[in-house]
């Protein structure tokens, strides 16, 4: 197998990228518009405060020199779809040197799978960084049991590749019972240099049915999903790539966990004989002292946000009683939303999530909601797929009771008809502020599995119409605008003006329109030319009485459960 050529080094200065950053606004006469001298307002209304975050064990915050629990200058660009990820990813990886350092984690990766041809091996390319003398360092969750359909299997071939090429990966079962790590991270720093840093957080594995891309023929290395997927299903993610300060908040995020001394050997003594005869590392070693954060790239302010369970014998010392501030930071911003919420999510469900949505809903009678999810849950079966609809179908029923037709709830479809499962995690509120992470809207994410989320606000205001969607003054921002805009031409095959999408009301419409003819193609037998787009109303399959009552308890049991304190579960709050 031939190896792939050395990517050039590390950009020092931020690359063009193929997606979808989109130009900065400018004003009638030409400028850049930026926010105005109100803006440090208008960030405080909008991400959490250090308080807010309610995790006084971390030190995320106080690490900041100016004391906000955010980080301004950055550059976040939006990697829609593992082609376009993987590819930034390997350019990064073969770019790095001798000293260098590599950090990631992972919920699954697969050694064989490919980042682009021949030679781009997940295995191999981390394996040769780690023989060029670059410290990699991983922290891959161990997985419960193959038999249950997970990932223990794959995730120890990869920590055994790296082990043996010089990396030091770790398998981390350092969760709350029934839990696991969901964190999909990884940080470069080149030594010496602190301005080439770069970071990749988001929804994206380095594994199997991930490498996608627009057109959603599906990765030619696919794992089996429900036949109604096909063979290589079609799979919609997103990742975003930061440069800039932020970047030292991810590190530090993943240094927490990798320095945390809990043992991560297991309390089986016949699995922990196995990791010792087996090449994996069973304790972390220490990292180099991190270097200062990136100087500003860019004009987005950057809120790193995450879930960690409250677990006990031992407690995680870097959030003690847990942290919520992925659900903190939703329930602030829904509560601003006015307009237009904008969601991809994997699953959708939990009433204790949806009645947030509900409630913003009710408070704004402007307000419109546009959901995406997947057609079909990843299994079918007697006994699998009913606990996966029954949390959907309580969440969606509480946001169309309180919304009405102001709702609308979609999924997706390739142009061959094959149903797009839909794993992205990506949120936009009002086009000002942005989500995209590893987290999706059920309480398991909120509560119960490590976490990690990167919300956005740029300092760029946008001079299209509506400047101020929602009235506040706060003013439509470029980024979380032009990420919506770029999912929406997608989904929606828009090849025109934006001018239709731009105002929540028209847009919502223009969606609704798109999915409803496609619909009724469909539905006439698909008799004629294909109508544009890719979405269709979500259609999902009515539970029966009596297989809602067995799988509700399955569901918030196994599917979806609370890793909060008694007190607040008690009290419903996060």
């Amino acid at each position: 197998m031939l190896p792939v050529p050395a990517a050039p080094p590390v950009p020092r200065t931020p690359p063009s990228q193929p997606t979808p950053a989109a130009p900065p606004a400018r004003e009638p006469d030409g400028g850049t518009a930026a926010a105005g001298p109100d803006g440090a307002a208008v960030l405080a209304v909008w991400f959490l405060t250090a308080a807010e975050r309610g995790n006084p064990s971390t030190d995320l915050d106080r690490r900041h020199p100016d004391g906000r629990p955010w980080t301004a200058g950055n550059l976040v660009v939006p990697l829609v779809h593992g082609r376009d990820y993987f590819t930034r990813l390997l350019a990064v990886v073969e770019g790095l040197g001798d000293g260098d350092l590599l950090l990631f984690t992972d919920w699954r990766g697969d050694l064989d799978q490919r980042l682009d041809g021949a030679g781009s091996e997940v295995g191999e390319v981390l394996g040769r960084a780690a023989r060029r003398g670059v410290a990699v360092r991983g922290l891959m969750w161990r997985s419960h049991l193959e038999l249950l359909s997970f990932s223990s299997k794959p995730n120890r071939l990869l920590a055994e590749k790296l082990t043996s090429s010089g990396a030091r990966v770790v398998l981390d079962q350092r969760v709350r019972r029934g839990g696991s790590h969901h964190q999909k991270l990884v940080v470069a720093r080149p030594a010496g240099d602190p301005a080439a840093g770069v970071a990749f957080a988001g929804g994206i594995d380095l594994c199997y049915n991930r490498r996608d891309d627009a057109a959603h023929a599906g990765d030619p290395q696919s794992q089996p999903m429900a036949a109604p997927y096909g063979d290589a299903p079609p799979w919609h993610d997103i990742q975003v790539e930061v440069r800039g300060p932020a970047v030292g908040d991810l590190e530090h995020t993943f240094r927490e966990r990798w320095d945390d001394p809990s043992s991560l050997d297991n309390p089986n003594p016949l699995r922990r004989l196995f990791y010792r005869i087996r090449p994996v590392a069973t304790r972390t070693d220490e990292l180099p002292a991190q270097q200062p954060d990136p100087p500003a790239a860019g004009p987005h302010n950057v809120q790193v946000l995450r879930t960690y369970p409250r677990k006990l014998h031992p407690a995680y010392p870097f959030a003690r009683a847990g942290e919520r501030s992925i659900a903190r930071a939703y329930q602030k911003v829904l509560r601003r939303a006015r307009r237009l919420i904008y969601l991809e999510d994997q699953y959708m469900w939990s009433a204790e999530v949806a009645r947030l949505f509900a409630d913003a809903l009710r408070r704004s009678p402007e307000l419109h909601l546009i959901i995406v999810v997947p057609r079909h849950p990843t299994q079918g079966g007697r006994f699998s797929l009913p606990p996966n609809l029954v949390g959907r179908e309580q969440a969606l029923e509480l946001c169309r009771a309180a919304g009405g037709d102001r709702v609308g709830v979609y999924d997706v479809e390739n142009h061959a008809g094959t149903p797009v499962y839909v794993h992205a995690k990506a949120v936009t509120v009002d086009d000002v502020w942005a989500s995209v992470g590893s987290d999706n809207l059920n309480r398991r994410s909120w509560t119960h599995d490590s976490e990690l989320a990167v919300a956005t606000i740029d300092d760029t205001l946008d001079p299209r119409e509506p400047r101020d969607p929602a009235g506040l003054g706060d003013g439509a921002r470029v980024f979380a605008r032009d990420l919506r805009l770029g999912l929406w031409r997608e989904h929606l095959d828009w090849e025109g003006p934006d001018d239709e999408l731009l105002d929540p009301a028209t847009g919502f419409a223009a969606f609704r329109a798109r999915a409803e003819d496609l619909a009724a193609w469909h539905d006439g037998g698909r008799v004629g030319d294909r109508p544009p787009g890719r979405v269709r109303p979500h259609r999902p399959a009515r539970l029966s009485r009596l297989r809602r009552a067995w799988s509700a308890p399955v569901y918030r049991s196994i599917y979806d459960p609370d890793g909060r304190p008694h007190r607040l579960r008690a009290a419903g709050e996060w």
